[in-house]
């Protein structure tokens, strides 16, 4: 959702209805997981992606029919006959996928896009199937909930179940909103914040780090002690940029299991304060840039200030993966992918020489980094 957000702002500021495709379940192997989404407008206009491609067509002919009757309806692409080309989906997994129409006014819509662009926490529950109407969504925030599946019974447990849930899940309860039964099933998002990426060290790294990031759909923020380097102009694909001590803004910062932290100083009078200042956080992933000789050292003056084995097991160092990277912008690329592989519990190792499954289904992260949002 967060991919389309400005043009999904777009249509609602214009009073432009159009019809929203979401992938709802995947089976197997597929190009996109659950909540990705794909909006036509009556012009044709084709906003998102489902399946980056294999069944956009059907999805758009679907969209179409939507918009002409107002109905909503759930559609499933898969294999047929033994064949993948046979409906589109070529990678071999199975989508489901709702098509309901959007009206430009619809109150629960609106709702959701503020929290949105406020990066305020919302939940969204849309009936899938079972007894209420397929389509029919509600969304809640800090301050209520906006619509209803049809009954009070069933909207206070489907806003239960999507406040609970990390990304996106499916849940069945009763037509009344009793628990442990499966008369209604729900598609549930949950949207938090995006993550936080903290880029420590004004360096031309820390640039390409910083671009990277916001690239990933982080909130990326740049901070280093020295004035003449921390400033927004050398850092434009930053959030923001903080000059302060790094380990007295890491202090006062939020960090939390999907933060990524990413040491670049380079100087042991910062790294090593910031370094078992982030040990005692929940960060997800905490890397920091040096040699292997600057590694040995840093490790023997972490362990002079109290770090433990299991501390210095959570440092990635050197960091990134090893791609052979020279430039910032292709050690950017060796970092990004560093984190991604910790946040999937991926080996970093050729899909050439690998086997199983390319897509890993809908598990949960490795760590508790639940998107962005994907």
């Amino acid at each position: 959702m967060r991919e389309v957000l400005p043009q999904l702002r777009e249509l609602a500021a214009a009073g432009t209805p159009f019809a929203l495709a979401t992938v709802v379940t995947v089976r197997g192997s597929a190009p996109r997981q659950p909540g990705a989404v794909m909006a036509v407008t009556p012009d044709g206009r084709v906003i998102g992606s489902v399946s980056g491609g294999c069944v956009e067509g059907a999805v758009y002919e679907a969209a179409t029919e939507v918009l002409a009757t107002g109905q909503a309806r759930l559609h499933t692409y898969g294999i047929a006959d033994e064949d993948a080309f046979a409906v589109g989906l070529t990678c071999g997994g199975t989508l489901e996928v709702l098509v309901r129409a959007q009206g430009p006014h619809d109150a629960g819509l609106n709702r959701l896009l503020d929290c949105l662009d406020r990066d305020e926490p919302v939940a969204v529950a849309t009936v899938i199937g079972g007894a209420a109407p397929l389509g029919a969504q509600l969304v809640a925030t800090q301050d209520g909930t906006h619509g209803s599946l049809g009954n009070p019974g069933l909207d206070r447990a489907a806003a239960d179940e999507a406040r609970g849930a990390l990304s996106t899940a499916v849940r069945h309860v009763g037509a009344e909103g009793r628990r442990r039964m499966d008369e209604v099933t729900l598609f549930l998002q949950s949207f938090r914040p995006p993550a936080r990426m903290l880029v420590f060290g004004a360096i031309d790294h820390a640039a390409a780090t910083a671009r990277m990031g916001a690239f990933l759909g982080y909130r990326v923020t740049v901070c280093d002690a020295r004035p003449v380097f921390a400033t927004p102009e050398r850092f434009p694909g930053a959030d923001e940029v903080v000059c302060a001590w790094p380990h007295e803004y890491l202090a006062r910062t939020d960090v939390d299991e999907r933060t990524a932290v990413c040491v670049l100083t380079h100087d042991p009078k910062f790294d090593i304060p910031l370094l078992l200042a982030a040990m005692r956080t929940r960060a997800g992933y905490i890397g920091v840039m040096g040699s292997r000789r600057t590694h040995d050292d840093r490790t023997r003056r972490l362990r002079e200030g109290g770090a433990t084995d299991a501390d210095l097991s959570r440092l990635r160092s050197p960091i990134g993966l090893d791609l052979g990277a020279r430039t910032p912008e292709e050690t950017a690329v060796s970092i990004a992918a560093e984190i991604i592989a910790t946040r999937w519990d991926g080996t970093g190792r050729p899909l050439t020489y690998s086997t199983g499954d390319i897509h890993r289904g809908t598990r949960e992260p490795a760590t508790p980094w639940s998107e962005n949002n994907v």
